[in-house]
């Protein structure tokens, strides 16, 4: 509850050794011979006399049910430095331009006139807020706000271990730190950017620094990361975390899919069957999350159940995305520009009736799940920063990790969680390459697919991949006899030793012929087995790395960039499927090229294989090559 002025009766009544501030609260003026007293405790002592002597909250903040909003949300800009797959929509996100965003001069008047009125706890949010260069500067000028109890912040994670030393002086009071898997392969196909280890270290760093708790947001969604629910409360035995699971919500072009949730009661009965002692905690007042603890674990875990059970009847929350809009609700459509407003000159009343207005229009709770996902509503990046789904989760094969370190305590499951990694008791941070980085299609109503997001892309919006049309060459001039067999006809590998190192480059394709049946649930995303064009772009990266262990008397190529494709062709109800493989060395590319497109065809297959058998693979061919010494092909 924020700080109102005293009565003059109680400031007469106040000691005489008293003065009183701007707020009404009293300031200890420093007497001789008395040790003084350092910042901080004088401002611990103000605080605990405004919190004993606050006025009754501000009727502009109150609902019409007797809601009083005492946490107030902040965006400070729509930008990220990863690129979610469940965050953004399919068509990307034109970001605002910069002249219509908040500036911070904006957000700090706002942030003052929300805590005159009642407002206690404010949290940054994004986008990714720690990318704003200013962003310690604004919680320092928000930390001198009388009245404010909590300053928090939601990020990544990437940026936090190098800023959050300046953030914990300027003032920040609470961290809640977005991650979806404990895997870091998945976490790269997942963000389509490294970096899992710079979060794991920023959550070192907060627990080095005294968080506690440090809040882990975790969004559960079916055939993603459920198999990891065990995981990540294992690492509350020893730490002091808060993880947080939350139900996936929908947002505007997050295509939301009620078989793609996994609601509370699930995940709670999943839990209860390792640990038959989980205790739940009293819940606090207005809070979202449902708590719970295993008796002699260091930390806790907690569900936040917006679909399955929602808390509209005690929420306190108000929402100022980062171009100047209120946000009554996360889930409604409806907002009100205060930047507007601001612009326009209006005084403090003015906007205090503005603001009133809004939340007295504010409706008893969301419209329940189903109706939610068929509202028009902005995209969550666009709000703030929440690892939610973009599309429906993609299924994630068992893929063999070379890495050796697992998580001490988890236990071992034939999955994708079995690779975790020491990181949080020893600090160890696995070099993982990346797995796939995709891409998906613009407005087009057929879904393509691609491994790889081009340097030169429009950052502010994904778009369709580009295909540069094929131009035949000369012919290839071959050799005389097969270079895998000795004189006496057995198999050899070739020497490349005495070759010259050269840059090559191989595409290759495939062709799967669904019929009309298994083409419509591909097209749809409605295959039990999840998302089949995803599943199958993963598996052919991750192929033609493998390539050497495969093909026998092929050479282990160290390969510099895989990109797959996958297009359905509604005409044919097929999949057509490219790849392309990259290297630089004294042997070619065109057998990772082929592994690709044939693994990625036979994933295809397998995800269908339950509604039809009449599938057939075919038209696996070498589209082109470059870079070796018997000149470049071209398929005409």
């Amino acid at each position: 509850m924020a700080a109102r002025p005293v009565s003059r009766m109680l400031q007469r009544v106040l000691r005489s050794g008293l003065r009183s501030c701007s707020s009404g609260a009293p300031v200890t003026q420093h007497r001789p011979g008395e040790p003084p007293q350092t910042a901080a405790e004088e401002l611990s002592r103000r605080r605990q006399f405004l919190r004993e002597h606050a006025a009754p909250f501000s009727a502009f903040l109150t609902d019409s049910f007797g809601r009083q909003h005492s946490y107030l949300r902040i965006s400070l800009t729509e930008k990220c430095n990863l690129r979610c797959q469940y965050c953004m929509p399919e068509e990307g996100v034109p970001l605002t331009p910069k002249a219509n965003l908040l500036t911070t001069e904006e957000i700090l008047t706002l942030a003052r006139l929300f805590v005159k009125e009642g407002i206690d706890k404010i949290r940054l949010t994004g986008g990714e807020p720690l990318i704003r260069p200013d962003v310690v500067d604004i919680v320092a000028r928000l930390h001198q706000l009388e009245g404010l109890r909590t300053i928090g912040i939601t990020t990544n994670g990437i940026n936090l271990a190098r800023l959050l030393p300046q953030l914990q002086k300027a003032g920040l009071s609470a961290i809640n730190i977005s991650l979806d898997t404990l895997v870091p392969a998945k976490f790269e196909f997942i963000v389509r950017r490294k970096g899992f280890h710079k979060v794991m270290e920023g959550i070192h760093k907060a627990i080095e620094l005294g968080y506690s708790p440090v809040k882990v947001n975790c969004v559960v969604m079916r055939g993603l990361n459920e198999d990891e629910l065990l995981d990540f409360v294992a690492l509350t035995k020893g730490l002091p975390l808060d993880v947080r699971f939350i139900e996936y919500m929908p947002f505007d072009g997050n295509r939301w899919n009620f078989k793609k949730m996994v609601s509370y009661k699930e995940m709670l009965d999943t839990l209860r069957q390792q640990w038959p002692e989980l205790e739940k905690l009293p819940e606090e007042e207005s809070s979202t999350a449902k708590a719970f603890k295993i008796p002699g674990f260091r930390g806790q875990l907690s569900f936040i159940t917006s679909m399955s059970e929602h808390f509209c009847g005690t929420c306190n929350r108000l929402r100022i995305t980062a171009d100047g809009n209120l946000k009554v609700c996360l889930f409604g459509n409806s907002e009100v520009s205060l930047r507007d407003h601001l612009r326009a000159g209006a005084s403090e009343e003015e906007l205090l009736r503005v603001i009133g207005a809004a939340v007295g229009r504010k409706k008893r709770q969301h419209a329940g799940m189903f109706s939610i996902a068929q509202m028009k509503n902005r995209p969550m990046i666009l709000i703030e920063f929440l690892l939610l789904l973009q599309d429906s989760p993609p299924a994630i094969p068992s893929i063999s990790s070379q890495d050796p370190f697992c998580v001490q305590g988890i236990r071992h499951r034939v999955s994708f969680s079995n690779q975790k990694v020491t990181l949080w008791e020893g600090g160890w941070f696995p070099q993982t390459p990346l797995l796939a980085q995709w891409r998906l299609g613009s407005r087009c109503p057929q879904r393509h697919y691609s491994s790889h997001l081009d340097s030169d892309a429009n950052p502010k919006c994904l778009s369709a991949v580009a295909r540069a049309p094929a131009t035949p060459s000369g012919p290839l001039p071959t050799a005389d006899q097969l270079t895998h067999v000795d004189t006496e006809g057995r198999a050899a590998m070739v020497d490349v030793g005495g070759k010259p190192d050269t840059e090559r480059v191989a595409v290759a394709s495939a062709v799967v012929l669904l019929g009309p049946v298994a083409f419509k649930l591909v097209q749809e995303n409605q295959l039990k087995k999840g998302d089949a064009l995803v599943v199958a772009q993963l598996a052919g990266v991750q192929a033609a790395k493998l390539t050497s262990q495969l093909i026998p008397l092929c050479h282990h190529v160290a390969l510099s960039h895989v990109q797959v494709w996958l297009e359905l062709d509604a005409t044919r109800h097929a999949v057509g499927i490219r790849a392309s493989c990259r290297a630089r060395g004294p042997t070619g590319v065109e057998m990772e090229a082929l592994t690709a497109a044939a693994v990625a065809a036979l994933t295809v297959y397998d995800m269908c294989k339950a509604v039809s058998r009449d599938i057939v693979l075919g038209e696996i061919k070498l589209l082109s090559k470059t870079g070796g010494q018997r000149g470049d092909f071209q398929r005409t």
